[in-house]
């Protein structure tokens, strides 16, 4: 049996998984954001619960896997800087004892997705997949082999952070042109801001000042033509950055996950269809694209399959 947690700004959520990454089980609690101990304590405590409830002995447990937020060293499994969490410096490779003695492992919460859609969800018949993740940022995940490809010092897969547009618009990681700074969901809604400040005719005015993406998306449902044009604008940007990740990587699939993937084919087809002519194409087989479908755990399964 594994243990999976997925360590949010908002809530630490704890898994049992079996062997195959099955989820059994989960617990979550508010993070104790700015209180490591306290933190631990709670990872620690749910994790015990998990295998009460379940009727398993502590020493049954072959592995605990964090996904974290931020920075981390892997060899010490520390989170060196936690974005959003108020803590730095903070090892686990303690933390479950003496009750756990399996190794503890931590990675980037979008590689645990990744891993975990890879493993349980709609790449597992993929031994080469890549995920993409579109919310408030662009995040992703490298699956090579069935493993994640993580590069030489740990953080490869910053997919949001290849350029598109030399020059273009700024992205918060302080490059200019970043695919982040043009399909983000924050990104897509600037734009949808702009655009109403420049006095674009559209439905979405009244709304000015309080957008979201799914707004957004619902106005092009109803043929606002802003709303359309600011979409088919967004889908050519990322299948741009699509059809460059697949002529990199030639994976079997691109799993498409984060609040925009929510709007299905509506998004799926588009970017399918633009993809198409931009890559480089086998004579049988050839990328897909598709929606994720594990939800929030594919982090906790990918977590606990590290």
């Amino acid at each position: 049996m594994r243990i999976g947690i997925d360590l949010g700004g908002t809530n630490t959520v704890v898994a049992l998984c079996d062997q195959n990454g099955v989820m059994l089980s989960k617990k979550s609690t508010p993070t104790k954001t700015g209180d490591a101990d306290g933190l631990r304590g709670d990872m620690k405590t749910l994790a015990l619960a998990l295998c009460q409830e379940q009727g398993l002995p502590p020493d049954m447990v072959t592995q605990i896997g964090i996904g974290v937020p931020g920075s981390f060293d892997k060899a010490s499994c520390t989170l060196k800087f936690g974005t959003n969490l108020g803590m730095s410096d903070v090892s686990f490779a303690k933390a479950f004892l003496p009750e756990f003695h399996c190794p503890v492992k931590l990675d980037n919460d979008a590689n645990c997705a990744a891993l975990g859609e890879a493993i349980a969800g709609a790449g597992a018949n993929a031994r080469h997949m890549l995920m993409v993740t579109l919310g408030t940022g662009v995040g992703g995940g490298i699956v090579i082999d069935g493993k994640l490809y993580t590069g030489f010092n740990g953080i490869a897969g910053e997919l949001g952070h290849m350029v598109i547009r030399q020059g273009g618009e700024a992205c918060n990681c302080g490059r200019k042109g970043c695919l982040e700074a043009y399909t983000s969901a924050s990104h897509f809604v600037k734009f949808a801001e702009r655009a109403l400040r420049e006095g674009r005719e559209s439905c979405l005015r009244a709304d000015q000042g309080h957008l979201n993406a799914k707004m957004i998306c619902d106005a092009v449902d109803a043929g606002d033509p802003l709303g359309k044009e600011l979409f088919d604008d967004y889908c050519v940007n990322l299948a741009c950055g699509l059809a460059n990740f697949i002529n990199i990587f030639q994976p079997e699939c691109i799993v498409i996950g984060g609040g925009l993937a929510g709007y299905g084919e509506k998004l799926l087809e588009p970017l399918r269809r633009l993809t198409a002519p931009e890559t480089f194409r086998g004579a049988s087989r050839n990328t897909q694209i598709v929606a994720a479908s594990l939800g929030n755990d594919a982090g906790l399964i990918g977590a606990a399959m590290l």
